[in-house]
């Protein structure tokens, strides 16, 4: 199979879809590569590792898309990039598609295949290629919030794990999944008093378990979440519905139940964010005020630290890679439910239910939207 793996464009991304290990790995399978050149510069691997790894180094993206069977990518295409997928071509990437109606309106006409790493599924219920960057970000939503609260970056002038007489800072986390619980494990290395909200009484039992007395645990409500913001210095929304759009569960009017110089870190943004006031940012500006509470709602975070989540999602991705190129798209897709999950868009037809429903389209089960059967079921 021909693969393809273009430069991200989008702002200060530098991720790559492939390193040169798994383009090794791939070459030695008897598929052939095409990478953009300085694609992986940003994460330390330079065109001649890919040379060397059998793939072949092209200028142009267009080159890319215009020769490949299937497109590996980190972030969601970009409109310029859309436009250039075709019918009966395949892309492998994160899309987020349900806070998206321009990108999802795009993949629909392009006619291709499109896989999105969010959806894919394991045994156990996770998300497997979700996972990875989600331990990025809720280690990082701490990181970068306990910057925003510096003085100097318009936050309270709050130490995240106060001193020795002087109280530490108190850290509500919103979702004890993947994001939620990474993002306690570094609030509480740093010292602060954290406390973490889910709706399901078995993750925060397990999480009670895990932790003990070194954080709290209390059930998700809208008088819980109103009370914790009252007193808390920072808030990290880790909030996960799989392929649908976040709930909003923070609204402007509970803005004003903050202290002043409060940070909000809206992890969800990705999905359209859990707060009324998110909008989604960049790394080169990644903060803006609303009603005196600071917000970072950077919609790319694991970019902060492109390296460490380049070698982290592609170890995960690597499989499903080799999978789709070994055995050929239908055929991976028929003989791994899993990746099927991850099927949101094929030839004009959008298979995620969640996403049809967000954006009022007609949903056709993946199965049958891989038949080629227009067939389309409600939703």
């Amino acid at each position: 199979m021909l693969i393809g793996v273009p430069k991200e464009i989008k702002n200060l991304e530098y991720r790559i879809g492939l390193t040169p290990a798994g383009a090794r790995e791939l070459s030695k399978r008897g598929h052939q590569l095409l990478v953009q050149r300085g694609g992986g510069e940003g994460v330390g691997f330079d065109d001649e590792q890919y040379r060397n790894a059998g793939a072949e180094i092209v200028a142009d993206p267009k080159q890319i898309f215009d020769r490949a069977e299937l497109i590996i990518k980190v972030k969601e295409p970009q409109a310029e990039e859309c436009k250039m997928l075709r019918p009966r071509q395949t892309l492998f990437t994160y899309l987020h598609l349900a806070p998206d109606p321009e990108q999802t309106r795009l993949l629909v006409a392009s006619g291709a295949t499109c896989i999105a790493y969010e959806t894919v599924t394991d045994d156990s219920g996770g998300l497997p290629l979700l996972t990875p960057m989600s331990e990025v970000a809720g280690r990082m939503s701490v990181q970068e919030g306990a910057y925003c609260l510096e003085k100097a970056r318009g936050g309270a002038g709050i130490l995240l794990g106060g001193v020795p007489g002087v109280e530490a800072a108190n850290v509500l986390i919103i979702g004890g999944g993947v994001v939620g619980l990474n993002a306690a494990r570094i609030a509480i290395g740093m010292g602060a008093k954290v406390t973490i909200l889910d709706r399901s009484l078995n993750r925060l039992k397990e999480i009670d378990d895990l932790y003990g007395d070194r954080l709290s645990t209390l059930y998700s409500t809208t008088e819980t979440i109103e009370k914790q913001l009252a007193v808390s210095d920072l808030v990290i929304g880790a909030v996960l519905i799989p392929g649908a759009a976040a709930p909003k569960l923070v609204s402007r009017e509970m803005l004003k139940l903050m202290k002043p110089g409060s940070v909000l870190v809206d992890v969800a943004i990705d999905q359209g964010g859990c707060f009324e006031t998110s909008k989604p940012t960049t790394h080169t500006n990644p903060t803006y005020i609303v009603d005196g509470i600071i917000h970072y709602c950077v919609a790319n975070m694991p970019g902060g630290v492109a390296r460490t989540a380049t070698l982290a999602l592609t170890n995960a991705t690597l499989p499903y890679v080799i999978a789709l190129a070994d055995q050929g798209i239908d055929a991976a897709l028929a003989n791994d439910a899993h990746l099927m999950n991850g099927l949101n868009v094929h030839n004009g037809m959008v298979t995620v239910e969640a996403v049809a429903e967000a954006l009022a389209y007609d949903y056709v089960h993946p199965e049958i939207a891989m038949a080629g059967d227009v067939i389309r079921l409600s939703g």
